[in-house]
C-alpha cells in the first residue's frame, strides 16, 4: 500500500550538492576581484554562510542583510577590500548556474514521480533556485518550487507551510512527506506543521530523542521504499 501521494523536498543538501555549487560559485565570484582562495578560506566562508542562513531562520536577520553581510564578515577575516554588495551580486549570479546533484536524485525523483506528486519547498534565494532547476534534468518532474521569499515567510515557520498546503491542490497531511536535510528547517517545521518527515543524512548524523522524525536515510535511493511500504 502506498503511505504518501505527495512530496516537499528541499533542494539545498537534499537534491543539489549545495557545497560544491557553493565552492565553485565562491571561487569564481573572488577570482573576479584578485582574490585566490584555497581550502581553508572557501571552508570558512562556508561556516559564516551557513550561520547567517540559521539565523535567518530564526528571525534574527533578513534575507537581504544576509546576502551582503555573509561577505562583508568573510572580507573582514580574510582582509579583503571590495564592494562587497557587488560581490554578492556576482556570487549569486554564479550560483544560480551551478546544479550539481546529490547521488542519486536524478534517478529517485524519476522514479517517485511515477507515484507520487513531487514539490520543492525552500528557503533559498527565489531567481538562484529557479534558474538551478531550470537548468537541471531534476527540473521537469516538480510541480511547482515554494520559495520562502515569494511565500513571505522562512522554514521552520508554520505559515510557510501552511501557505504551501492552501497552495497545494486535494492537499491531504496524511498522504504528505517532508524530506530534507535540515534538522532546524525541514525536520522541525514539517513537524510543527503536523507532517511526518524524513531526515536525509548521508553521514547518518543522529537526530536528537525528542524530534518526532519518522524516517532517517543515509540515501535518497531509499525513499521509494518508504513509499511504496516496503
Amino acid at each position: 500500500m502506498q503511505r504518501y501521494d505527495t512530496l516537499l523536498f528541499d533542494a539545498d543538501g537534499t537534491l543539489f550538492d549545495f557545497l560544491r555549487g557553493e565552492r565553485e560559485a565562491l571561487l569564481s565570484a573572488c577570482k573576479m576581484y584578485g582574490y585566490e582562495l584555497d581550502d581553508e578560506a572557501v571552508n570558512e566562508y562556508s561556516a559564516i554562510n551557513d550561520s547567517l542562513w540559521k539565523a535567518l531562520e530564526r528571525g534574527e536577520i533578513d534575507k537581504d542583510t544576509l546576502r551582503v553581510k555573509r561577505f562583508e564578515l568573510f572580507g573582514e577575516s580574510r582582509g579583503f577590500e571590495c564592494d562587497f554588495d557587488r560581490l554578492s551580486r556576482d556570487y549569486t549570479d554564479r550560483l544560480s548556474e551551478q546544479h550539481f546533484l546529490i547521488d542519486g536524485a536524478l534517478e529517485t525523483v524519476r522514479k517517485l514521480s511515477e507515484f507520487c506528486r513531487l514539490y520543492i519547498i525552500t528557503n533559498g534565494i527565489g531567481y538562484v533556485q529557479r534558474n538551478r532547476f531550470a537548468l537541471s534534468p531534476i527540473g521537469e518532474y516538480f510541480g511547482e518550487l515554494f520559495i520562502s521569499e515569494e511565500i513571505g515567510y522562512e522554514k521552520p515557520d508554520i505559515r510557510y507551510f501552511e501557505a504551501v498546503a492552501r497552495k497545494i491542490p486535494d492537499f491531504n497531511p496524511d498522504k504528505t512527506l517532508v524530506v530534507g536535510d535540515s534538522l532546524t528547517s525541514d525536520m522541525k517545521g514539517g513537524i510543527g506543521a503536523g507532517l511526518d518527515c524524513c531526515y536525509f543524512t548521508p553521514s547518518g548524523r543522529p537526530f536528537p530523542a525528542d524530534m518526532k522524525i519518522k524516517y532517517s536515510i543515509t540515501r535518497l535511493e531509499e525513499i521509494t521504499d518508504i513509499i511504496l511500504g516496503n
